[in-house]
């Protein structure tokens, strides 16, 4: 956070980890002193830190991007320190006792969610905050915590929703995949009904990839923050499916075809102390040169899509990601990613480009004529304003989710492990770029961690 008046509330107000909000002992005193006799500051100091654990392990090397990116053959960690980006992440299979990889995007979410909830309880006994700033709070917070949720799910096929207990309680059941969807939903749901009694103004500091769409020198304002809540659900109904209700959510959300594709919320970094930069500024990242290669070409034939151009950019000389003589097996690439050029660049919570896409995604998935004529005009406006490519005239059913799913790739490319999320979600893991001849994961599995807790 650049906001560096948020950093020193989250280490000192709550008397928790510095950024993370984590609770190294949720008996201790000072964490029922938050719940019990909470202050105002303390409130608005941990509503602010939910942003700052959404945050964490999203953008680290060994994060969530970063993942996922290997994952969905978008990229490759060259680190001769840790074998294991090539050893489990690109050859798999993932292990549930690596904290760092198959056992990873687990902790921090849940760490997160456990933090909102104490939020939610101190919210309750707190003195001195109206009813308008508790609901904006609440609004918040829940919205945060449906974000955390959806981390899980899409890394997973089961997960524990209920994580409220004490300490020696005992641990709540692993739940699947559509039950978590469900919490999910009612999660956005209800904080969209607190964000409707919120008032004009969060009673807390937001980050600064949490400007208002109206007005970008000021905080997001609730009002606007119910756009931003339903464009996740959007995003959650068209993985689940529910084509219909995500056009619902789509029409209430920020989607705007006269705005920048880049209009949205992002998770923000700083290089000062006490803030986190963005870890995939980083050399030991590159890219899969299949991205270039399988690129649609502009009319004159040659010239490249221009989202290539804008979000990679070549190597002077290719590097080796790995090699095995004995097999005769060697993988390569001349790329590297250009989309983060410094240590504070920002990265994409959900934005509009993604929007417009999700659309055309849910009408397809909707599949009357009509639906897959107006799929095509958006497939067709995020080929011409992103891409700079011609739009395509012989979109049909037969080929329209083929084209969708190319354009997500190259419009969401290394943003938020869209790529994999998507082949997974239409069992085309299969048709991602082969590099050693392996199947690529499904799924991460639960950490060993959580399963040994549960004996």
């Amino acid at each position: 956070m650049k906001k560096q008046v948020l950093v020193a509330l989250c280490a000192t107000t709550l008397g928790l980890g510095a950024c993370s909000l984590q609770v190294e002992d949720l008996n201790n005193p000072a964490q029922d002193a938050f719940e019990q006799t909470p202050t105002p500051s303390a409130i608005y100091a941990a509503s602010t830190g939910l942003l700052i654990g959404n945050r964490a392990g999203i953008s680290a090397q060994t994060g969530y991007i970063s993942q996922l990116g290997i994952l969905g053959r978008e990229s490759f960690t060259l680190d001769p320190a840790d074998p294991r980006y090539v050893s489990e992440m690109l050859k798999g299979p993932l292990d549930s006792g690596s904290p760092a990889f198959g056992g990873s995007n687990w902790a921090n979410p849940y760490t997160n969610i456990r933090n909102t909830n104490t939020l939610l309880i101190a919210l309750q006994n707190v003195n001195g905050m109206s009813d308008t700033e508790k609901e904006a709070i609440q609004g918040f917070a829940k919205t945060i915590q449906a974000l955390d949720f959806l981390i899980i799910i899409n890394t997973r096929e089961t997960a524990p929703i209920n994580v409220g207990g004490g300490i020696n309680d005992p641990l709540g059941p692993i739940e699947s995949r559509e039950a978590v969807f469900d919490h999910i939903v009612q999660l956005l749901d209800e904080a969209k009904e607190h964000l409707k009694k919120g008032g004009d103004a969060f009673p807390f500091p937001l980050s600064n990839g949490y400007v208002d769409f109206d007005n970008p020198k000021i905080d997001m304002t609730p009002a606007n923050f119910i756009r931003v809540n339903r464009a996740l659900l959007a995003r959650v109904q068209v993985y689940r499916n529910h084509f219909s209700e995500a056009l619902t959510a789509l029409q209430e959300s920020f989607l705007d075809t006269t705005k920048p594709l880049t209009l949205g919320v992002y998770h923000s970094f700083g290089t000062g102390p006490g803030d986190l930069t963005n870890g995939l500024r980083n050399n030991k990242l590159y890219a899969n040169k299949a991205i270039v290669t399988d690129a649609d070409r502009k009319a004159d034939g040659t010239t490249i899509d221009d989202r290539v151009t804008r979000k990679t950019k070549p190597l002077d000389e290719a590097v080796v990601i790995f090699k095995d003589e004995a097999a005769g097996i060697t993988v390569t690439t001349d790329l590297a990613f250009a989309l983060y050029e410094n240590q504070d660049t920002p990265v994409p919570v959900i934005r509009n480009e993604e929007l417009i896409l999700l659309r055309a995604e849910a009408n397809i998935g909707l599949g009357a004529p009509a639906n897959i004529t107006a799929a095509a005009d958006d497939i067709n406006f995020i080929r011409t304003t992103s891409g700079g490519l011609a739009p395509r005239t012989d979109l049909d059913s037969t080929n329209i989710l083929d084209e969708l799913l190319k354009q997500k790739r190259y419009s969401l490319l290394f943003e938020g492990g869209h790529r994999w999320i998507d082949m997974r979600h239409y069992n085309r893991l299969d048709q991602l770029v082969p590099v050693l001849g392996v199947d690529v994961p499904e799924y991460f599995p639960i950490p060993k961690f959580e399963t040994d807790a549960r004996l």
